[in-house]
């Protein structure tokens, strides 16, 4: 079942963020860090009602967070749409023993259905360049790659903006 998260679930988000961050690094992939995402990201998305969880048997297996909020990075990517009617998703998790089962799939499902149903025309996104596996995932849903934005806090990397037409 997916829904909103809950201010005292941000502990349990937490430790499947860190979970996911040190998978990731195994790998040879620095996306995520100390720095992020962070507690206080978290309590700013259930403030904005925007957190959602994947939850099966009481446990939180992961996370989505789908905004009407552009940052301020985005602003130099011509984008496919007009900004102010569109979505962004940031923060998809999956713990990592659960990952290939399908269920970041049923997140963006979810996400994008959630747009649709609200009217948006687009879902907007970013996922790291040195990480082939979300850039296949976002591409195989549809996504258009755009451009590239830095984060210098997570890497010297750029991150690659994507874009679904509803």
């Amino acid at each position: 079942m997916i829904k909103r998260a809950k201010i005292e679930e941000i502990p349990e988000i937490l430790a499947i963020t860190k979970a996911c961050a040190a998978h990731m690094i195994k790998k040879g992939i620095f996306q995520w860090n100390e720095h992020y995402p962070s507690q206080n990201a978290f309590e700013k998305d259930i403030e904005r009602e925007e957190l959602y969880i994947l939850e099966s048997d009481n446990s939180i297996l992961g996370t989505v967070v789908i905004s009407t909020f552009m940052d301020e990075e985005y602003l130099p990517i011509t984008w496919l749409t007009p900004s102010g009617n569109n979505v962004y998703i940031h923060r998809l998790s999956v713990h990592p023993r659960y990952q290939g089962k399908g269920y970041a799939q049923q997140l963006m499902d979810f996400a994008e259905k959630h747009a649709k149903e609200n009217g948006f025309i687009s879902v907007r996104l970013d996922t790291f360049s040195q990480n082939t596996r979300n850039q296949k995932f976002y591409e195989t849903r549809g996504y258009q790659k755009l451009g590239d934005i830095y984060f210098p806090k997570q890497s010297k990397y750029p991150f690659h903006c994507y874009e679904l037409l509803l």
